[in-house]
Parts: C-alpha cells; sequence; structure tokens
C-alpha cells in the first residue's frame, strides 16, 4: 500500500459550511474568511454559489463577496452554479473577476434529487450539460459532486451501482473531476471505498476527491480508507462549518484542523499552515458565537491558552 506523499484540500467552509446558517454572515466576514484560508495556505477554496436568494439567502452577496476578494496567485476559487441562471450571473460582464471554477451537484438517490432539486437523477444531468458545455467553452473547470454516494435520508443504503451510473453520465456532459460525497455522513470505511471504486470506474485518479460528513464521527476513518486507494484530494470545512438539513443531528463536514493534523501526522504534506488554519476557524466560529467544530482545534487552542 502506497499512501500519497501529498494531499489537496479544497475548503468548502465560506460556501457549503455556511449557506444553511439562520444568522446572517456579512459579505466583510465571509471574505474575512476567505482570506485567512488562503493566508494559511489553502489553494482550493469554494466561496459562494449562485442560487436564487429564496432558497439560499445566506448566499444572496454572492457577487459582492466574489468581488471583495484580493486574489492570491495560485488560488483557485469555486462557486456552485446549479442552472444556467447561476452560471450567467457567476460570469456577468460587470463581475469584477470570474470563478476559476464552477460546481454541479448530482444525487446517487432519486428521492434526495426529487427532495433537493425538485427533479430526477436523469433531469438533473440534462439541467447541469448546458452549464457545463458554457463553462469550458469559457476556459472555467467544471467539477462535479455525487451526492448521497453511500446514504440517503429517504432511502437509506445506496447501491453503488448508482454511484457508477451517476459518475458515467456526468462524465459524458464533460464533467472534469468528481467528488464522491458522503452527504449525511453514514458512511463506513468499506463502504466508502466501494463508492469511490464506481466512480474511479470513470475518472481517472487524479480527476476524484472525497467529501466527508462527520456525524456519526466516521470521516476521519473514511478519508484514510480513500487515500489507502491512493485518492489525493478531499473537500473539509474550516472549524467544521456546516450539516445537511436533511440528517438530523447531522454535525456536518469533517474540519479541516482535523484533517489536516492527521495528514501532517502521517508524513503527508498539504502545503497548509495548521496554526494559521485554526485562526481562521476561530475567526468564523467567533462571529457566529460558538466555538470550532473541531477536535484538533479544541486541543490546541486549550494548549495555547493553558
Amino acid at each position: 500500500m502506497k499512501l500519497p506523499s501529498r494531499v489537496k484540500l479544497v475548503d468548502v467552509g465560506p460556501r457549503d459550511g455556511l449557506q444553511n446558517e439562520k444568522q446572517p454572515v456579512p459579505a466583510e466576514v465571509k471574505i474575512g474568511l476567505v482570506h485567512r484560508l488562503q493566508d494559511a495556505g489553502l489553494t482550493e477554496i469554494e466561496v459562494t454559489s449562485f442560487v436564487s436568494p429564496k432558497w439560499v439567502p445566506q448566499m444572496a452577496d454572492n457577487a459582492e463577496v466574489m468581488a471583495g476578494i484580493q486574489r492570491k496567485p495560485g488560488v483557485r476559487y469555486s462557486v456552485l452554479t446549479p442552472n444556467m441562471k447561476g452560471f450567467e450571473a457567476a460570469v456577468a460582464p460587470a463581475r469584477a473577476f470570474w470563478p476559476d471554477e464552477i460546481v454541479v451537484f448530482a444525487a446517487a438517490s432519486e428521492a434526495f434529487s426529487q427532495k433537493n432539486i425538485n427533479c430526477s437523477i436523469a433531469e438533473s444531468i440534462e439541467r447541469f450539460a448546458p452549464v457545463v458545455e458554457a463553462a469550458r467553452a469559457k476556459g472555467i473547470f467544471v467539477r462535479g459532486a455525487i451526492s448521497c454516494a453511500v446514504g440517503c435520508p429517504y432511502e437509506g443504503d445506496i447501491p453503488v451501482e448508482r454511484v457508477d451510473l451517476v459518475a458515467r453520465l456526468l462524465k459524458q456532459i464533460g464533467v472534469q473531476h468528481v467528488g464522491v460525497a458522503d452527504t449525511i455522513g453514514v458512511g463506513t470505511p468499506v463502504k466508502v471505498q466501494r463508492a469511490m471504486e464506481a466512480a474511479l470506474k470513470h475518472y481517472a485518479l487524479d480527476d476524484v476527491s472525497g467529501h466527508f460528513h462527520d456525524t456519526y464521527g466516521q470521516a476521519l476513518g473514511n478519508t484514510l480508507a480513500t487515500l489507502e486507494l491512493g485518492v489525493w484530494q478531499y473537500d473539509t470545512s474550516s472549524a467544521g462549518l456546516g450539516g445537511c438539513p436533511y440528517a438530523k443531528g447531522a454535525t456536518g463536514n469533517v474540519a479541516t484542523e482535523d484533517v489536516v493534523y492527521m495528514l501532517h501526522g502521517m508524513g503527508i504534506d498539504t502545503g497548509i499552515d495548521l496554526d494559521k488554519l485554526i485562526d481562521a476557524g476561530k475567526y468564523i466560529s467567533d462571529h457566529l458565537g460558538r466555538k470550532p467544530n473541531s477536535r484538533a482545534s479544541t486541543a490546541i487552542l486549550n494548549k495555547r491558552a493553558g
């Protein structure tokens, strides 16, 4: 078994982490988080989403946030654009800068697809196809994610054949990279390995990533299990921000700090300064009025204080 010597992390905290927060988070705070993350060494940051403010009011300031970022060379800034209206808003001529990457989401669960975006899996792919084509025509990289890749709050366990299907469909419409997402955090190492192997039937190892939630405390184990397959790219969220609104008690995305602590302890390079990363997580957590949802962060902040 040969583990990767370097791992790339995509911090999704500013978008996926904050999108379900009930309290308003000002644009300047979101911009401050992005700046702190890039200063900590993150080279991939999911900034915001161009969706209807009716459905996701927390992202209504998407244009303001994108305009306020002081871009750092070597950092790729991504946004979620689930349809053509969102994509056109993201690349409007008046924008200070366009995203380097867009993200589209398809579910491996028919029930989740219907509940989440009000259409079938096949219809969602049809909806994404023109978005992918338009983005690639403008030289914008396209990343896709397969939600509910191992479990669904409505259907329960998801067969690997469904992940295989969605990965194939995303590949057919031109999606360049695919993430295997355990959206509600029910996955365990072997299940997650099998889901990843299904995606790897259609995508090269360099074009897949993992996106794990920690609802049952399995996210680090699932990360390790996929590292053993050679996977070297993962979505994580500073301070463990975020949660799935469809899973009662879900604790959300795995904390970037915890993954970095584990990887550095294994001798795997991330290019990230853990102390600066912890400061970034504390910054946004302080604004939200709670402690970071990261065990590594809690331990190191306690050590600093003591």
